[in-house]
C-alpha cells in the first residue's frame, strides 16, 4: 500500500520537477520593458536679436499724376487792343484819259473781327491826255472807310473820300477844288508772313461829282500791304 502511495508520488512529483527544468524562469525585468530615463533635450539657442532698424526717411512714393480736371468754359477773349489796330498803305493807279499814280498811308481799327473802320490819306501825281492840251500836276487828299470780311481773304470795301485838285477849265488861270468821292468795290487778303498781308482792291466812285476828272465807273486800281489786317 505505501508502495502504491509512494509511487503515485513519483510520478506526480517527477513531472512536476521536469517541468521546472524545462521552462526558463522569467525574471519580472525580463518581461517588463526597462524604461530609459528622458534625456533632457539640450536647449535651443534661440537667435541673436537683430538690430532695431534706425529710423530712416519713407522712401518718396511716385507720384501719380494728377487727373487733368476739365476746366470751365471760359468766355472768348477780346481781341487785345494791339491787335485791334492795322496799318500799311498802297499804290493806287489809274490808266486812260486821266492817269494817275499814288501812295496812300492808312490805318484801320477792327470793331469787331470782320468789321473794321479807317483813315487814309493820299497824295497823286497826275497827267492828262485829252482833245485839248496836255498837263500833269498833283492831287492830295484823304479818306474814311469801312471793311467787311466776307470769308477768310475776300472783303467788301466802302470809302468816303476828298481830294484836292488843280481846276484847268481856265488854263490860263487854274484853281484847286475840292472833289468828293463816294467809292465803293471789294479786296483781296493775301498772307505773307506774320502779320503782313498783301491787299489789292478795285473800288468804283458812285458819286459821280461833276468835277470829277474820271469818266463814269472807271475804276480805281489798288495794291499794297497791310500789317494785321
Amino acid at each position: 500500500m505505501k508502495f502504491i502511495l509512494t509511487s503515485i508520488a513519483l510520478c506526480l512529483v517527477f513531472p512536476a520537477l521536469m517541468a521546472q527544468d524545462t521552462i526558463p524562469s522569467v525574471q519580472p525585468q525580463d518581461t517588463v520593458p526597462a524604461v530609459a530615463p528622458a534625456v533632457e533635450a539640450a536647449p535651443v539657442a534661440e537667435p541673436a536679436a537683430e538690430p532695431a532698424p534706425q529710423p530712416s526717411e519713407p522712401a518718396p512714393q511716385a507720384q501719380e499724376p494728377a487727373q487733368a480736371q476739365p476746366e470751365p468754359e471760359k468766355p472768348a477773349k477780346k481781341q487785345s487792343g494791339e491787335k485791334k489796330i492795322y496799318y500799311g498803305g498802297y499804290i493806287n493807279f489809274s490808266f486812260g484819259t486821266y492817269t494817275s499814280i499814288g501812295i496812300e498811308p492808312m490805318i484801320g481799327y477792327k470793331i469787331i473781327p470782320r468789321l473794321s473802320v479807317g483813315v487814309k490819306i493820299r497824295y497823286d501825281y497826275v497827267q492828262y491826255k485829252g482833245s485839248g492840251p496836255e498837263y500833269s500836276y498833283s492831287n492830295y487828299g484823304g479818306s474814311l472807310f469801312s471793311r467787311l470780311s466776307l470769308f477768310k481773304r475776300l472783303y467788301l470795301h466802302a470809302e468816303y473820300a476828298t481830294y484836292n485838285y488843280e481846276n484847268y477849265d481856265v488854263p490860263e488861270s487854274p484853281d484847286r477844288i475840292w472833289v468828293p468821292y463816294f467809292l465803293v468795290g471789294a479786296g483781296f487778303n493775301q498772307p505773307i508772313g506774320g502779320r503782313a498781308s498783301l491787299n489789292a482792291q478795285v473800288l468804283f466812285d458812285v458819286l459821280q461829282n461833276a468835277n470829277s476828272p474820271y469818266k463814269s465807273w472807271e475804276p480805281f486800281y489798288s495794291v499794297g500791304v497791310s500789317v494785321g489786317f
